[in-house]
């Protein structure tokens, strides 16, 4: 958490707008019991995968009398990590109903069951003998990780000035950061990482969130939805008041007031809309290449590549931390600057970068064993690879998606993304096993390829969005889109105020996170 008060102080200041206490309390607490677990979950699984290929075999045999074979420990194996994703499509989908009816604070609130109910399957599975229940376990966290990144960035920028909009977006990612870093320390041997005590890496779980249960009870529940969906003028006056650290709110109020006769759009309703068909295969291909670039295969291949830098087997677990360490770093650069620099030359360079650290990744892996100093080479692109993401690719398509729409049409567009995501997370944790096994070192190639395309298309197709509203960036798309702005609006299923449109950059981090950063956690040793 120290490593987020600082950006968020500094973003305040070149805003020129104080923070309240509760808006930082706010972050931290719905990061840490949200994005932070999510984070966690992806890597948890990294430090005891081989006690729980053990532990799957020991099971299986006692119940069949012999081990699994080899093809298929690895289909459970891949089923175990990807399954993860599932759950977090089904979380992603059912997410909109439950904050429009119970609301944000108490969505964020209720979710914690699904951790808690996931962190006792998969902590007690060995005890029961039953890894039935650590693959119930993903499962339900799954649906915790879905429902908590949606419902969180909702919460997150209907409390927050739309000043701090796209800095306040990467809070969730380095929180996420955050969590990957402490699931590989925790993962350490002479921690939980060790054959007798991996399931207290499950059991952990359920200590942020109880943490974000004691605390969001304390904090005032989205003016937003009090004001729209509960016609509670007071306590949205409130909220408003509390979160922004100011008495005259009558201005957020009219913006949000703006908004109350807007008329949702189904997605087939989007997907038929002429005026925004760039905008959905943008984000299509946005969130595809986000998680199809290859950052898992980064996390799957790091310890043969440490290994073949003649690291000791007992130092690489230590090593490995500076991977996250990177991404921490990173993230939180990326949350300085892209407000500065912009969407655009951060999502096209960091896609560009990937390309050519992967490029010289393949090469250096492919003869490390022809230089003594190749392997450190591979090393180097590791690090460069992950940085490259999280300066990025690994926050900005999440702001994108929230920016490129009117607020009648965001849930359809939330979850026609987070629909892509979770899809294409569920796709790369299945068969990278059997890709990397076909294509060995030549894999990061396919890698590559996929991050040239997304440059390319972003390169020729994105338009800056730092600062626009809503009608200045469907503007840019106009041409491409055949329609003019005038056309596009009256096409809309709803006309939108002016005020509306000013409240829309509140609003650009709205269900953003529907999807994963990284994507599925595969074992660090599953090469060796």
């Amino acid at each position: 958490m120290a490593n987020v008060v600082p950006l968020i102080q500094r973003t305040s200041r070149r805003g020129n707008k104080d923070w309240s206490g509760k808006l930082v309390i706010a972050s931290l607490a719905g990061a840490f019991g949200s994005s932070f677990l999510y984070g966690y979950n992806l890597s948890v699984v990294n430090a005891p995968t081989v006690y729980i290929k053990r532990f799957y075999n020991e099971s299986w045999e006692r119940r069949y009398g012999h081990i699994i074979n080899g093809g298929t420990l690895t289909l459970l194996w891949s089923i175990t990590v990807s399954i993860f994703s599932i759950g977090g499509l089904v979380g992603a989908i059912i997410t909109t109903p439950i904050v429009k009816f119970l609301g944000r604070k108490h969505t964020l609130l209720i979710n914690n069951v699904f951790a808690v109910v996931a962190a006792l399957l998969m902590a007690l599975c060995q005890l029961a003998g039953s890894f039935e229940m650590l693959l119930l376990g993903r499962i339900v966290m799954g649906i915790h990780a879905g429902v908590s990144l949606s419902a969180l960035p909702i919460y997150l920028s209907e409390i927050s000035p739309k000043e701090i909009r796209g800095s306040l977006g990467q809070v969730t990612a380095i929180f996420i950061c955050i969590g990957v870093f402490t699931a590989q320390l925790l993962g350490l041997p002479e921690i939980f990482g060790n054959e007798f005590r991996w399931p207290c890496l499950f059991g952990v779980i359920v200590v942020p969130s109880l943490i974000q249960v004691v605390i969001l009870p304390f904090l005032p529940e989205s003016p937003h939805y009090l004001l729209l969906e509960k016609k509670d003028t007071s306590g949205a006056e409130k909220a408003f008041q509390a979160f922004l650290g100011k008495d005259d709110v009558s201005r957020e109020l009219e913006e949000s007031k703006a908004q109350e006769n807007v008329k949702l759009v189904s997605v087939l309703q989007l997907l038929r809309n002429r005026s925004v068909r760039w905008q959905i295969i943008t984000v299509i291909i946005t969130m595809a290449c986000y998680q199809l670039c290859g950052l898992n295969a980064i996390w799957y291949y790091t310890n043969s590549i440490f290994s073949e830098a003649g690291i000791s087997h007992k130092l690489i677990p230590y090593v490995t931390l500076s991977t996250s360490t990177v991404e921490i770093l990173s993230a939180v650069s990326s949350g300085l600057a892209v407000e500065r620099l912009g969407r655009r030359p951060l999502l096209i360079g960091g896609f560009g970068l990937m390309v050519l650290f992967f490029a010289i990744l393949t090469v250096s892996l492919t003869l490390q064993n022809h230089a003594y100093w190749l392997p450190y080479l591979s090393i180097f692109c590791i690090l460069a690879i992950i940085a490259s993401f999280c300066i990025g690719p690994g926050g900005i398509p999440f702001v994108l998606t929230g920016e490129f729409f009117q607020p009648s049409q965001k849930p359809a567009a939330f979850l026609i993304a987070g629909t892509v995501n979770w899809l294409s997370n569920f796709s790369v944790g299945l068969l990278f096993p059997f890709i990397q096994a076909g294509l060995q070192t030549f894999c990061f190639l396919v890698f590559a390829v996929v991050c040239l395309a997304g440059a390319t298309y972003l390169f020729f197709v994105l338009p800056e969005t730092k600062n626009k509203t809503i009608n200045e960036i469907s503007q840019a798309f106009a041409k491409r889109n055949k329609v003019t702005l005038e056309g596009r609006e009256m096409s809309q299923i709803s006309s939108e105020t002016k005020s509306s449109e000013e409240q829309e950059h509140n609003f650009s981090s709205t269900l953003e996170n529907d999807v994963a950063f990284r994507g599925t956690p595969y074992t660090l040793a599953e090469c060796l």
